[in-house]
């Protein structure tokens, strides 16, 4: 028996402890086991990861008692979380923490022994056949059975246009991975976890499917990851978390929408699940499938030169054809009409026409609110955040102006603060408006609003989308929730209020993220016999993301973009790492992080660094903020350098720094 045990611990240092083990416990200590350890003055947990004949310091204190009977982890998940530290700078501790289920972190061994009822009632979910597939769809499913039968690790883009037939390659190919006794992931965006996609998975393999998503309590994530590690499920559909689900014998992994956001982490550690999948895949020879109608520009650009296998599907199933797609000047619009509307006429008509039709419609606006800021006429001013450098949004159901990035409240003021001006008004639009505009217009039609206002409460989300598909509901309002994954034969119209909303957020992507949901939007239309059409409104109908989404053109949308990229030095060209330096107080923060950059610079002349300049929005939640980004193709190269830097750096109390590898929004 080695002397020392390695033990690593979810704290932001970066390295591993030496704790020796007591005679009475020598017996049951194992790599993979968690443990009670005295830290500084407190006592806590730890993660078992190695052992050795030397510690690294004198006077090495024991370990206080051993907490699993059974490792939580295998050598696969030690060797992925390690592989975490390495590229997303964290400790080991903090990727290993991010692996297990939150409710156990603290050092239980089991939650939640009253919950009798079941995550899923399979019942509820009528059982589906696998159908016939169409010879595109047979093309790409026999490339994916070769690198299963091989056991071999192979990235495949699922480039489908809506509607072509990805889910049911993704389920064909699970059922072949049963066939052989192995076990299939299944990541889907959380914004997509809607009964529609569980119903999917659940209907074809019933009871053996697990689901695993932030709405659940802690008791039941902890039992979903049990069954899961029991081997008494052999599939998981689940949020980017479910990466980490306790699998002995992974055959096949899917990313459903892999250029969806949410597949990055916001916290520590901010791994993006695509690339955790990758590592994970190569670490079980097994395929992994990325499938998305716009797929990011970083995979296609791989799949371009060869990194990864490309497969194409160009035709929607039963040869639909994909909905019309009319672009609205709102400069006419506003040259025409006295005041400016809402709603360009072609969209009203196109909204008469769909609700007489007994058809249904969505309108699309990426805002939540009744208008987005309240302004004086009279001195300018416009009411913002006491907190934050932003603009308050009235919210009329609410009758308040609140910050939408720290909640701060306020009573809509009658005269105005500063000048003390009768002459406040309220601008620009969110849902909230272009519900009530509806209302107002079309009195017969029966509206639901989906945003993260009217979602707040659990299963509000789950009963919306009901409403709609039983017809109980013809006209859904809402924002990026209803652009994705959902399938609603009768609707035939899809309306975007406003196509530059996020056109105009200064990032590098923005032109991307305007291009992927203004496609994905429209493919909510024409998925039923109607066919469908697709109505944008916009002050940039020239720009070449609204044009070639517009003409379903995603290729189109990749050579305009890719030559900006490359230019402007920009991923997929080059890995980035946005440093991000905060304080109450400007000066401070500034001051520290252009002292932050020199340090970096000195570390590595060679180093592209730019910055520091002030974040988008400086000040969020009271706090200043800059960022710093650094430049290179080589991620293990930033890490490492910053592993350098940052530990020496002397940081002014008061101030904080955090570290994003591969940002997805500045």
């Amino acid at each position: 028996m080695p002397k020392f045990v390695e033990v690593a611990i979810a704290l932001p240092i970066d390295r591993i402890f030496h704790y020796s083990v007591p005679e009475i416990l020598s017996n049951d200590i194992a790599v993979g086991k968690r443990v009670f350890v005295p830290f500084q003055n407190r006592t806590v947990v730890g993660y078992a990861v190695g052992f050795s004949e030397k510690a690294d310091v004198e006077g090495v204190k024991s370990i206080i008692s051993i907490i699993d009977k059974e490792p939580i982890l295998n050598e696969e998940m030690l060797k992925l979380t390690r592989w975490i530290k390495d590229n997303y700078f964290c400790s080991w501790g903090e990727a290993i923490a991010a692996a297990i289920p939150g409710g156990i972190k603290k050092g239980k061994v089991s939650l939640g022994e009253r919950i009798k009822e079941p995550n899923i009632k399979v019942e509820d979910f009528p059982r589906s056949k696998a159908h016939v597939l169409t010879d595109e769809q047979s093309k790409a499913l026999k490339s994916v059975l070769e690198a299963i039968d091989k056991k071999e690790y192979r990235t495949f883009l699922l480039y489908g246009i809506t509607s072509s037939g990805k889910t049911e390659i993704y389920l064909q190919a699970i059922e072949e991975m049963l066939a052989k006794g192995r076990q299939a992931i299944v990541l889907v965006p959380e914004i997509s976890l809607t009964p529609q996609t569980i119903e999917r998975f659940v209907s074809r393999f019933g009871a053996n499917v697990a689901v695993v998503h932030s709405a659940l309590t802690p008791a039941k994530r902890f039992l979903e990851w049990k069954k899961i590690k029991d081997g008494k499920v052999q599939i998981v559909v689940g949020a980017r978390s479910a990466i980490f689900s306790p699998m002995t014998n992974l055959g096949l992994i899917i990313i459903d929408e892999e250029h969806e956001t949410t597949y990055k982490q916001d916290d520590v550690p901010r791994y993006h699940a695509r690339d955790v999948a990758e590592e994970r895949a190569k670490l079980n020879n097994c395929p992994l499938i990325l499938g998305s109608a716009t797929p990011s520009l970083e995979s296609y650009y791989r799949a371009k030169h060869g990194e990864y296998k490309l497969i194409k599907l160009t035709k929607r199933i039963d040869e639909r054809l994909l909905p019309k797609v009319k672009i609205v000047d709102m400069r006419m619009e506003l040259a025409t009409r006295k005041r400016i509307e809402i709603f360009s006429k072609v969209l009203l008509d196109a909204i008469d026409k769909t609700l007489k039709n007994g058809k249904q419609a969505i309108i699309f606006l990426n805002r939540r609110g009744f208008s987005t800021f309240v302004n004086c006429k009279r001195c300018g001013l416009v009411l913002k955040c006491k907190r934050c450098d932003t603009v308050l949004v009235y919210h009329f159901e609410k009758k308040k102006l609140i910050c939408h990035y720290c909640d701060y409240t306020i009573q809509p003021p009658d005269i105005c603060p500063k000048c003390r001006s009768s002459y406040i008004r309220y601008f620009g639009l969110g849902t909230e408006k272009v519900e009530s505009e509806i209302n107002h217009n079309f009195a017969h039609a029966r509206i639901a609003r989906m945003d993260s206002d009217t979602t707040a409460k659990s299963g509000s989300h789950d009963r919306i989308l009901n409403e709609f598909k039983n017809g109980r509901v013809n006209m859904l309002v809402g924002t990026q929730m209803i652009a994705k994954g959902l399938d609603f034969p009768a609707v035939t119209l899809v309306g975007v209020v406003s196509a530059d909303v996020t056109l105009n957020i200064p990032d590098f992507r923005s032109s991307e993220r305007t291009f992927n949901l203004l496609t994905q939007v429209g493919g909510r239309a024409g998925r039923g016999e109607d066919g469908g059409e697709v109505i944008v409104q916009t002050y940039a109908p020239d720009h070449y993301a609204i044009l070639a989404a517009a003409k379903h053109d995603y290729e189109k949308f990749y050579q305009e973009e890719i030559v900006s990229r490359k230019e402007l030095l920009f991923p997929p060209f080059i890995n980035l790492v946005k440093i991000t330096v905060r304080a109450r107080n400007e000066e401070l923060t500034s001051k520290t992080a252009s002292e932050l950059a020199l340090a970096i610079r000195g570390a590595d002349p060679a180093m592209k660094v730019a910055g520091p300049a002030p974040a988008p929005i400086t000040r969020i939640r009271g706090y200043f903020r800059y960022n710093i980004l650094v430049k290179d193709k080589d991620r293990l190269v930033m890490v490492a350098l910053l592993r350098k830097v940052l530990p020496l750096f002397k940081r002014p109390h008061g101030v904080l720094i955090a570290v994003d590898v591969d940002p997805i929004s500045m």
